[in-house]
């Protein structure tokens, strides 16, 4: 149990990914495709600073523009960017992460320290940390 409850004090800056990958609204579905690939990622952050602000695109984003038939080397980032992102702090609970990702349906959140972003706390990253727990459990036995 001492594990179990280790897991729930950790918190999203121990767990979350960085760096984070950026790219502009100016870049093409491909390009974005490339880079997440490369970096091995889902999700990237979208600035425009003429516009919204901090935005995120997702593999799913991307894979949604594509399969709708839309050509990936002339389709822009900025027609598939979530302008309404939900924001993780540094200090919430792997469990208040968690539970915000389940409330709204989505599978990245964004850690921000006031403006800064931090990282991206994936569901990729909570699956990593509960493995990694459950093997450390089980190695204890």
């Amino acid at each position: 149990m001492a594990n179990a409850a280790q897991a729930h004090a950790m918190h999203v800056r121990e767990a979350m990914s960085k760096p984070v990958l950026m790219v502009g609204p100016q870049h093409t579905l491909r390009q974005a495709a490339q880079l997440m690939a490369m970096r091995r990622v889902g999700s990237a952050i979208v600035i425009d600073p003429d516009g919204e602000g901090l935005g995120i695109m997702t593999e799913r984003d991307v894979l949604n523009a594509i399969g709708s038939g839309l050509d990936p080397d002339v389709e822009q980032c900025a027609n598939h960017i979530t302008w309404d992102v939900v924001y993780a702090a540094p200090h919430w609970s792997l469990e208040e992460a968690a539970m915000a990702m389940a409330r709204g349906g989505f599978r990245h959140l964004v850690v921000l320290d006031g403006d800064e972003v931090l990282g991206i706390i994936s569901v990729r990253d909570l699956m990593r940390v509960w493995a990694l727990r459950r093997a450390e459990a089980a190695a204890s036995v």
